[in-house]
């Protein structure tokens, strides 16, 4: 399928290198234009883990954002696409902390944080973190895990992480579901008509926690699978539907976060 030029090309983008507890995080920004940063949204985009996972299929989507106003950036994890280290020794706790490593020194003001797959995760920690500050919340086809999943290594996929993710309804105490309920802000869940990662059961507990306090939106799409960024790289009419209803209603909480920073 030939895709689309993004109004953002990918080629705009200007490419950036982060250093983390010795490993360099490689990522790309865009969107730094006219307008006051403090009240400009930079959005987040966080791919899923996998020797699949990586930035490049998500900048088509950051071109979306960066063509509707907002600041944009995407990285890649340690142990991903450009970006140094070992998959195996990557870790949900890593992955938090190289996120907010690499916010706190590109992102300023309030903050749209889109995650796929095991970014859901990853987004709800940094949801957590950050507080009001996180304006919109985009979860495609996401993954929740216990707590006590945190600190393990994911390994070579025969080890402790392996064992925790797999025992039945380990999940269903994840404190990502936790800071989900406590969520205020815009929060669109993305499904797709065919999951054979994700169980129904968690993408509907992910459902029930944000319509606890979220502005929640769920955003079918019936025909594709699990791999949503590859999907939206590939359908750009699905790419933008979902860029709008990720950024309905947001200005007020844009100007609600710059607020609450002042105070």
């Amino acid at each position: 399928m030939t895709e689309p030029s993004s109004p953002s090309s990918p080629s705009s983008f200007s490419p950036f290198v982060d250093e983390y507890d010795g490993e360099l995080l490689r990522g790309v920004y865009g969107g730094d234009g006219d307008g006051d940063p403090d009240e400009r949204a930079t959005v987040v985009l966080l791919h899923g883990a996998g020797v699949l996972g990586s930035k490049e299929r998500l900048l088509p989507l950051l071109g979306e954002f960066v063509a509707r106003g907002c600041r944009g950036l995407a990285f890649d994890f340690s142990g991903h696409g450009e970006s140094t280290g070992e998959l195996r020794e990557l870790s949900l706790r890593r992955r938090f902390e190289q996120a907010v490593s690499v916010i706190d020194t590109r992102a300023c003001g309030p903050l749209v944080l889109v995650g796929f797959s095991m970014s859901g995760q990853t987004v709800a920690d940094l949801a957590r973190h950050y507080g009001e500050r996180v304006v919109a919340l985009g979860l495609c086809a996401p993954a929740v895990y216990a707590a006590e999943a945190w600190d393990v290594p994911f390994g070579e996929g025969d080890g402790r992480f392996s064992e925790i993710i797999r025992t039945p309804d380990s999940w269903r105490a994840s404190p990502a579901l936790d800071a989900l309920r406590a969520y205020e802000g815009r929060a669109v869940l993305a499904v797709p008509g065919t999951d054979a990662v994700i169980p129904p059961a968690v993408t509907e507990a992910v459902q029930t926690a944000l319509t606890t306090r979220a502005r929640f939106t769920r955003f079918e799409l019936p025909e594709a699978d699990h791999m949503l960024g590859q999907w939206f790289r590939e359908h750009a009419d699905d790419r933008g539907r979902f860029v709008d209803t990720v950024l309905t209603a947001t200005r007020l909480s844009v100007a609600s976060a710059k607020m609450h920073s002042r105070m």
